[in-house]
């Protein structure tokens, strides 16, 4: 298998199901990608992770360059090897990192520059150098630098943003050329201004990308916010090209930009509440720190093919989490990630049938209840 492509192979309104094909392998979409921030999901064995039905997953660009640096991941045989993940992997840009982390930074047109969250090293980011990680890194999928605001913000700072990120756009196509079998996604920005997504994803288009990203969003908005620009950015971006939605989100948040025509998700939600003591279930969210739990035989999910979720009880969670025993985090994560995966397989598969929106139905009522 060889070369990035990607096809439509069924419709539901908005919402597609398809498939992108890589070189190390094809994509199921609508798609979520677990976050193996720092090239592992945490509390996770990659054929485990494997085995719950996931395609791909994310490394970030940002974490990987400051520890343990690209350069020696690819003197050690490149990002898969190194995680043991012979599958396909998206690494991000490193640009929301670098906003959101970095103890000081300074955005120049030329890239950005900081200090490590770790131990204050001084690093630079341009739209070349972040090809170039993800480049040493091996990743499949790779992202443009962008400049990813914080909202809510004035206008013409939103705007300002989005203009540097078209030029780093253009910069970031130019330095990764045209290799045949890895693809360079192209990220939407724009804030909470629906005029700016259209302009931000007309000149994107126009770039000619393989894939392109709804960037800067799930970051505090409200979520009806979010999916307007979701459907405005949507209505420009070709459809023939795969739609990544970064660092969304929770179930609802999910089933709602997939019925407005999103194929691709990533987010910590899932491996994050896992250590932190909440499960997702098809019930909806079950708070393991809650005492409710302390006395309950019942499993998780005593349908569910994943053991974390079918053969450990309630009770027995409740005791690993109250103790902070890592094996709390092993099962709670092990979980969720089931979840999730069960979750876009059955949305995979309601596309297909024609049913989503009584899928949706569903879902968005069982969300709409606050965790046990």
């Amino acid at each position: 298998m060889s070369g990035f492509s990607f096809s439509v192979l069924a419709t539901d309104g908005a919402a597609r199901h398809g498939a992108v094909t890589t070189a190390r392998g094809v994509i199921r979409t609508p798609a979520f990608m677990p976050v193996g921030t720092a090239a592992t999901v945490k509390a996770m064995l990659p054929e485990t992770v494997r085995a719950l039905g996931s395609d791909i997953i994310l490394g970030n660009t940002y974490h990987l360059m400051i520890r343990p640096g690209a350069e020696r991941i690819a003197r050690l045989g490149g990002l898969h090897r190194f995680a043991n993940w012979p599958h396909p992997i998206l690494t991000d840009s490193g640009g929301f990192q670098v906003m959101s982390l970095a103890k000081l930074r300074k955005v120049t047109e030329e890239g950005v520059t900081f200090q490590s969250h770790l131990d204050g090293a001084r690093h630079e980011l341009t739209p070349e150098r972040a090809v170039e990680i993800q480049t040493l890194l091996g990743s499949d999928i790779q992202m443009q630098l962008d400049e990813c605001i914080a909202l809510p913000a004035e206008e013409p700072e939103i705007e300002r943003a989005m203009r540097l990120s078209l030029r780093w756009a253009e910069r970031a196509k130019a330095a990764f050329g045209a290799p045949p079998d890895r693809a360079l996604f192209a990220i939407v920005q724009g804030g909470d201004r629906a005029h700016l997504r259209r302009a931000s994803a007309d000149a994107l288009t126009a770039m000619d990308f393989p894939g392109y990203a709804i960037g800067g969003l799930a970051v505090g908005e409200p979520q009806a916010v979010m999916l307007e620009m979701v459907e405005a950015t949507n209505a420009v971006l070709p459809a023939e090209k795969p739609r990544y939605l970064m660092g969304v989100g929770t179930p609802a948040d999910i089933i709602e930009a997939v019925w407005r025509g999103v194929d691709m998700f990533d987010c910590v939600i899932p491996t994050r509440a896992g250590r932190h003591g909440l499960a997702y279930t098809r019930a909806g969210k079950v708070n393991l720190r809650n005492a409710v739990h302390a006395d309950d035989p019942r499993p998780l999910d005593p349908e569910s093919d994943c053991p974390a979720s079918r053969d450990y009880s309630r009770a027995y969670l409740h005791h690993l989490v109250k103790s902070g025993e890592t094996l709390a985090s092993m099962l709670l994560t092990w979980n969720n990630l089931a979840f999730y995966q069960c979750m876009m397989a059955d949305i995979r598969a309601a596309i297909a049938a024609g049913t989503l929106g009584t899928l949706r139905a569903e879902l968005l009522a069982i969300w709409a209840g606050k965790p046990r």
